[in-house]
């Protein structure tokens, strides 16, 4: 009767270190996003990018659409980390966010994404333009 208790617990022990290893193993890498944004209700962005993982650069594209009061055009320049990541591939995927902003000239624009397979941007950067937006946005990033 013993043996199927401390079978039971080395198993839960097992299991819990196994799950802690696989999240151990997420690494970071670097991103430089280039984001071309405009519109009238109805905006588009595009773009492109370069994400540095485990001393290699890997080229990104970027697109999406943005639905609520957009109203001019902007460039923004970001630089930042992306987290919780096991390749290169796992940056790319569709990033959702609500948010507000006005651009008149320049300004400064920071952000975290997440997208569907747990990859985090953390980005921060400058914005230049004329932009004023109150908005629901997709971004898709894509490994070129």
């Amino acid at each position: 009767m013993r043996f199927p208790s401390v079978f039971r617990g080395a198993l839960a022990a097992s299991i819990v270190l196994l799950a802690g290893l696989s999240t151990a193993y997420a690494e970071s890498g670097t991103v430089t996003l280039t984001v071309y944004k405009g519109g009238w209700i109805i905006g588009g962005s595009a773009g492109g990018g370069t994400l540095n993982f485990r001393g290699r650069n890997y080229a990104l594209s970027v697109g999406g659409i943005d639905y609520g009061l957009v109203f001019g055009g902007s460039k923004t320049t970001f630089r930042g980390r992306v987290s919780n990541i096991f390749r290169p591939s796992d940056v790319a995927g569709v990033y959702g966010a609500a948010g507000a902003g006005l651009a008149i000239g320049g300004g400064a624009r920071a952000i975290i994404l997440t997208n569907q397979k747990g990859a985090v941007l953390e980005l921060a950067g400058h914005q230049i333009g004329l932009m004023a937006n109150a908005d629901l946005s997709g971004l898709a990033i894509t490994m070129r």
